[in-house]
């Protein structure tokens, strides 16, 4: 079968012939190897191609991916395998995406870039129903990382008119494909006044299409926000959640671009919290799904074919994409 392939950090993806996955004789009894019908790309992917994640290589990358079961139907892979051990907490807590001994498709384990792929164990596969597999895809990673995140502003968004806030504002800094996601997943499920700060234009007027109240440039941003969800990560954009959050709001960090803040008594706002979030559990996933099932979520995708991976990647890093790229096999170009 085909299969993309990174050899070495830095290195371009090579498209090459690698044998069909079988299934592990000294595993479970639930195991398949299926057929790839759709598989996203995402930052996450640039990071492990420059080398910013240690990852053994050569790896076949992707771990937005949906198969084809022939008795469950379409369905979208939950990437994150934990090591389900005894005295694991996050597996015993159904949160293997925090599973120090976890083993992810596409980075430790052969992922979605390829026609085929090796599934451990059904559990880990989500019915997506009608849902278009090339639309469906990124739901595995920027939707459900997107999501998960949104997830821990509700109770503070709920919170916020006990506190005397009668119109509490949420904040999200990025409208790329996670962010558009975030800001969707906002306006169905909370009751908060939505900004969103990009740098571009075309993606401030795009969010504004998808619900956001108001869309504005960076340095513009006024105000206090009880939520504030960063999807970039940089330096400029972890400073702002820390200048707009409000005392006892949440300042969620999604992005993986190594911004910092310093932390202590007074140089944050009073009982503000900060926490990092990471992509999301499989209950989650399922979660995420019925709510796709349910409302019309935009989600901007372009497809390509197996042997177009590298352009996507480059056009990724340079910002030259408004949504995601979908790998489809057996498309070309």
């Amino acid at each position: 079968m085909r299969a993309v392939v990174l050899t070495s950090p830095g290195t371009p993806l090579e498209l090459v012939d690698v044998p069909d996955p079988v299934i592990d004789p000294s595993g479970g009894p639930h195991q398949s190897v299926l057929d790839v019908l759709a598989c996203g790309i995402c930052h996450s992917d640039l990071h492990v191609s420059s080398g910013d994640f240690p990852v053994p290589m050569p790896v076949t990358m992707g771990h937005e991916v949906v198969v084809a079961h022939p008795t469950l139907g379409n369905c979208l892979v939950y990437a994150c395998w934990g090591c389900r051990q005894p005295g694991c907490f996050a597996c015993a807590s159904q949160q293997e995406m925090i599973c120090p001994n976890s083993q992810e498709i596409g980075l430790f384990t052969p992922g979605g870039y390829a026609d085929r792929i090796w599934v451990k164990d059904d559990y880990y596969l989500v019915p997506i129903g009608n849902l278009d597999p090339a639309k469906a895809a990124p739901l595995a990673c920027g939707g459900l990382t997107a999501y998960r995140a949104i997830d821990h502003t509700l109770p503070f968004l709920a919170a916020a008119p006990s506190k005397g806030v009668p119109h509490p504002r949420a904040l999200v800094i990025g409208a790329g494909g996670l962010g558009q996601f975030g800001l969707q997943f906002l306006r169905i499920r909370s009751e908060a006044e939505i900004v969103v700060v990009d740098a571009s234009q075309q993606k401030r007027e795009l969010a504004l299409q998808l619900g956001a109240d108001s869309a504005v440039a960076p340095g513009e941003v006024e105000g206090t926000f009880t939520a504030v969800v960063d999807f970039v990560g940089a330096e400029a954009t972890v400073q702002t959640a820390r200048d707009h959050v409000a005392r006892q709001g949440i300042s969620v960090t999604v992005g993986l671009f190594g911004g910092t803040i310093p932390f202590g008594f007074g140089v944050v706002p009073h009982e503000a919290h900060f926490m990092t979030s990471v992509w999301g559990s499989r209950d989650q996933l399922a979660e995420l799904i019925a709510l796709a099932q349910q409302h019309d979520l935009h989600s901007e995708v372009e497809l390509i074919g197996l042997d177009q991976a590298q352009t996507a990647h480059d056009r990724l890093h340079e910002g030259k994409v408004n949504g995601r790229f979908v790998l489809v096999p057996g498309a070309t170009g």
